[in-house]
């Protein structure tokens, strides 16, 4: 490991760049952990906060570079960086850019490419969790990119949340980022979609908080079973049929219809479960829709 670059990675010192909730409070858990912390943001006034706590507010993105060799970015996603940043090229270069925007792996690693060009690197993030969660003991973020990059400036990053380090390639983070997200924005989806049922039928929120509670709980259990199975490229129907969910499927649209609610999230599950049955597996375990997504998936241009 480069011993300057260790150096500065522990010298406290940092500057942010976007402040909207997330990037208001990394600058915020800075600050109380005694980091000196330079902000800038396009609209100059959502600095001013943070400046009247201590914050050096930077009058210029080249200002803000120039300040320190570590900068963190929170925007909405890499596009946002690009008009942000080219016209401080000349700045780059010798700096190490950690950017918590969210945005797709491709669209990471051409980032990763642009800044190596100007002489920069970057560490990509995936924040787990909400701005409320930041600089909270139980939080994490992954991260990727080059190695040595990231542990000379590991415990920088650890005053934000802990560390999940994913590998060299800089899209990692953001692929398991995104991959959780699928799981996250689906399951509660489909607990709103539930919750409209339940209360179509006078079940409130907090009635039915302890059994969706319980059924979202549950979900490890499965997860766990059926892991290894998938790795292995095996859906033996011998604990569940995909004849059998297309049943209950079917029973969740029409009690849904009955009551009036939109039918348009279990009708799409239903689908695949058809496309499924369609695609010689009704004798599978459900499992065996993993091959319907990984042949729409090789059918797109």
């Amino acid at each position: 490991m480069n011993s300057n670059a260790h150096a500065a990675g522990n010298s406290k010192s940092v500057t942010v760049i976007g402040l909207g909730p997330m990037g208001q409070a990394m600058a915020d858990v800075y600050l109380k952990r005694g980091y000196k912390v330079t902000v800038w943001n396009r609209t100059s006034s959502k600095a001013d906060e943070l400046a009247a706590r201590g914050a050096v507010k930077a009058s210029s993105i080249n200002e803000a570079l120039a300040a320190n060799e570590l900068t963190v970015i929170s925007l909405t996603d890499y596009d946002v960086m690009y008009p942000i940043l080219n016209p401080a090229s000349e700045h780059l270069s010798g700096k190490v850019l950690v950017n918590l925007s969210s945005d797709t792996p491709e669209k990471v690693r051409k980032a990763a490419k642009w800044l190596s060009d100007r002489g920069a690197s970057l560490i990509t993030g995936g924040v787990q969790v909400p701005p409320s969660g930041i600089g909270k003991p139980d939080s994490f973020t992954y991260y990727s990119g080059p190695k040595e990059v990231f542990e000379a400036h590991m415990k920088d990053l650890e005053v934000l949340t802990g560390t999940d380090y994913r590998g060299e390639d800089p899209g990692l983070a953001m692929l398991y980022y995104q991959i959780q997200m699928d799981i996250f924005w689906t399951s509660m989806l489909s607990y709103l979609h539930a919750l409209a049922v339940a209360g179509a039928n006078g079940i409130s929120a907090e009635q039915f908080l302890p059994y969706a509670s319980a059924t979202l709980s549950s979900l490890s259990t499965f997860v766990e079973f059926y892991t290894p199975r998938l790795d292995a490229g095996k859906h033996p129907g011998d604990v569940d049929r995909l004849a059998m969910g297309f049943a209950s499927i079917e029973h969740v649209v029409h009690t849904a219809e009955d009551v009036g609610i939109d039918i348009a999230l279990p009708s799409a599950v239903l689908d695949i479960f058809k496309r499924g049955m369609e695609n010689g597996h009704s004798g599978d375990s459900f499992t065996s829709l993993i091959e319907i997504f990984k042949k729409s998936s090789a059918a797109r241009p």
